[in-house]
């Protein structure tokens, strides 16, 4: 660096060293096969969801969800009224988002394939699925589609992290797996 400005103005026209040349050479090459293995971990990596969205109005996503809940029930969660539902393998299932819960408790059976769509009513949420790793930002007007198939059973909890307000903190819900036996 130079507290001067060089003598000769046009600095284009001068050669450039050669472990300049070097050293862009690898950052270029650096940066190709990282690019290619971004791509390349997007196809093979179980990390990615493939996943549909659509626009859908608020209202009609909660028409949809409390038909779904209101079909498939099988009990309530505890003293707060959650309804938990039990759908059928391979069913389209619902799970919205608003202030300060995730709506209603699924029951899925393991090994058994469900499209799951998300949605909120009011802010952005936040899906998170613990302690598997699918994190899904969800917002009013968009509905998210996911092709989720569990494999382990057991109760996963739901918590928003994307910040939503002063109950954020109490933003959860479940989805329980369980292991039907054959009959």
């Amino acid at each position: 660096m130079s507290v001067t400005p060089p003598a000769e103005r046009i600095w284009w026209n001068k050669p450039i060293e050669r472990v300049e040349l070097v050293w862009t050479a690898l950052a270029f090459l650096w940066g190709i096969a990282m690019f290619a293995t971004m791509i390349a971990w997007h196809i093979t990596g179980k990390q990615n969801l493939s996943n549909e969205a659509y626009r859908v109005t608020p209202d009609n996503f909660l028409q949809r969800a409390e038909a779904f809940a209101e079909k498939y029930k099988v009990g309530e969660e505890g003293d707060t009224g959650v309804p938990v539902v039990r759908p059928p393998a391979g069913a389209d299932i619902y799970m919205l988002a608003r202030l300060w819960e995730w709506w209603p408790v699924l029951e899925l059976e393991k090994g058994q394939s469900y499209r799951l769509h998300l949605s909120s009513i009011d802010w952005s949420h936040g899906f998170s699925l613990l302690p598997v790793n699918i994190n899904i930002q969800v917002q009013p007007g968009y509905e998210h589609v996911l092709t989720i198939t569990p494999d382990q059973a057991g109760k996963f909890g739901v918590v928003c992290n994307e910040f939503c307000g002063i109950g954020h903190h109490q933003m959860t819900g479940r989805i329980n797996v369980v292991e039907r036996k054959a009959q």
